[in-house]
């Protein structure tokens, strides 16, 4: 598989030069004027698609339970005008849930209403990334909702692992493996798919019985990013601390896949639970463990002042 072990300065680099390149042949020969900050944004979208780059900075969630009329009962939490919201905030990064094993839809849920809001997302200037949870009861409809989901016009693609639907983990394990396989042979080697796996702390600490021998290095080598969901506010006592949380999750992953370099965005949560001040150690520990970047789950359930505490996260200028 194709290495994308690099550094974020270097990313932003090969982007930033990539697409400055591109808008000046762009320029040069069809117009006088140069081109503005929402080309430039384009520009640096386009370039970015599919590389480490939506990844990095700060990112937000929305479910199928917040942006659906099915699965929120008709009446959904997070709209357009939430987009707008977000790129006003900070965020750079949505990830979206694409598709959902109880949804009527094989595919893609709401196809329509989603690429809506994968538009406007683009329009303020924000990556997108799909994502969704698989079950692994029946891996061929899996397989066929995260390649449809990867079929989108979006950035990047997400897979949920946490289902213990398959109850049996020796089976759970080859099932997700052989889905993984599939899955990388459908989307190419040249394209940057993340695992969002359980909070290491919870698999090694919290409850061992969760999913003992969890595959973290075969992830690792099958997978470009690990975004763990590092969900300290649902914990108890010394745990119930985002800094210390996040940096002992950080290193965890790193310990876990045997790969010291391994891009990881950290995913904070759950937000409704989350004083400020949590999210701001979150920030430092983020900051000082040089991770890709951070996001909050999940959108509907935060704050202005949580996405102010997530600032000093941003990769813009």
């Amino acid at each position: 598989m194709t290495s994308h072990r690099i550094t974020r300065r270097w990313t932003r680099l090969a982007l930033a030069a990539a697409g400055l390149a591109g808008l000046a042949i762009v320029w040069i020969a069809d117009r006088d004027d140069p081109p503005s900050e929402a080309e430039l944004r384009r520009a640096e979208l386009a370039d970015a698609a599919w590389t480490l780059a939506p990844h990095e900075g700060i990112g937000a969630w929305i479910d199928v339970y917040d942006w659906t009329e099915e699965l929120s009962g008709g009446d959904p939490q997070v709209g357009l005008s939430d987009i707008d919201r977000m790129a006003e905030l900070g965020v750079e990064t949505l990830y979206v849930q694409s598709a959902h094993d109880r949804s009527v839809a094989d595919g893609i849920i709401e196809r329509e209403r989603l690429e809506a809001i994968v538009a406007r997302a683009r329009d303020r200037g924000l990556h997108v990334v799909a994502w969704y949870l698989p079950t692994l009861v029946d891996p061929e409809a899996d397989l066929r909702r995260l390649v449809a989901s990867a079929e989108l016009p979006v950035d990047g693609l997400g897979v949920d692992i946490e289902s213990l639907d398959v109850a049996d983990v020796s089976e759970r394990n080859r099932r997700l493996l052989e889905l993984t396989r599939r899955l990388r042979a459908e989307v190419g080697d040249d394209r940057v798919i993340a695992a969002i796996t359980p909070s290491p702390i919870h698999l090694q600490v919290v409850n061992p019985g969760f999913w003992p021998a969890f595959p973290w290095p075969e992830l690792a080598a099958a997978y470009d990013a690990i975004l763990p969901m590092s969900y300290w506010s649902i914990r108890d006592a010394a745990l119930r601390d985002g800094e210390r949380y996040v940096a002992d999750d950080i290193d965890r992953v790193r310990a876990s896949t045997g790969d010291p370099d391994i891009p990881i965005h950290v995913i904070g949560g759950i937000a409704d639970a989350l004083p400020v001040a949590q999210v701001e150690g979150m920030v430092r520990a983020v900051v000082g463990r040089d991770v890709l970047g951070g996001s909050l789950y999940d959108w509907a359930t935060s704050s202005e002042d949580h996405w102010g505490a997530m600032g000093p996260l941003g990769t813009r200028d």
